[in-house]
């Protein structure tokens, strides 16, 4: 199982900063953990410098990651706050058939709400699920074709 871990990297910033990255390591050990047959690709990982990227090298990974996005089996898109890449990660995701899961309190997001089969309120949430066994189960309703939307 490919899973793409999307997630609030610059977001409303006006100067090329990022917001704290630390959630992608839990994500990914989490994974590791109780989903150990799943390919965790984080975009950062491979470029951690993303932010002094040339207009051509920016625009080429940006446009690289969207692509993925549609390819993958999962997406799971941290969202603790507006997020426009994030968005278009889930908008390729969706679009394509894949399964979104997306961990954020903006439940009443269009982008939130439309884009997941899936919508935690924190990290912690999404923890226990993955722990008790039950987001493994809810993959498995999802592509049986049983739940579309939480």
């Amino acid at each position: 199982m490919r899973v793409f871990l999307a997630g609030i990297m610059q977001g409303s910033h006006i100067e090329a900063n990022m917001h704290p990255q630390g959630y992608r390591g839990r994500l990914r050990e989490l994974l590791m953990a109780h989903l150990p047959e799943a390919q965790v690709y984080d975009p950062l990982a491979d470029h951690q410098q993303s932010l002094d990227y040339d207009e051509d090298k920016g625009k080429s990974v940006f446009l690289h990651h969207n692509r993925m996005c549609g390819e993958v089996d999962l997406l799971i898109a941290f969202v603790p706050e507006a997020s426009m890449g994030t968005a278009i990660e889930m908008w390729e995701a969706w679009r394509n058939g894949r399964i979104v899961f997306t961990i954020s309190p903006l439940s009443q997001n269009w982008t939130v709400r439309f884009c997941s089969h899936a919508v935690f309120p924190d990290i912690a949430s999404f923890e226990a699920e993955v722990c008790s066994g039950a987001l493994r189960s809810r993959l498995a309703e999802i592509r049986a074709g049983e739940r579309r939307v939480q």
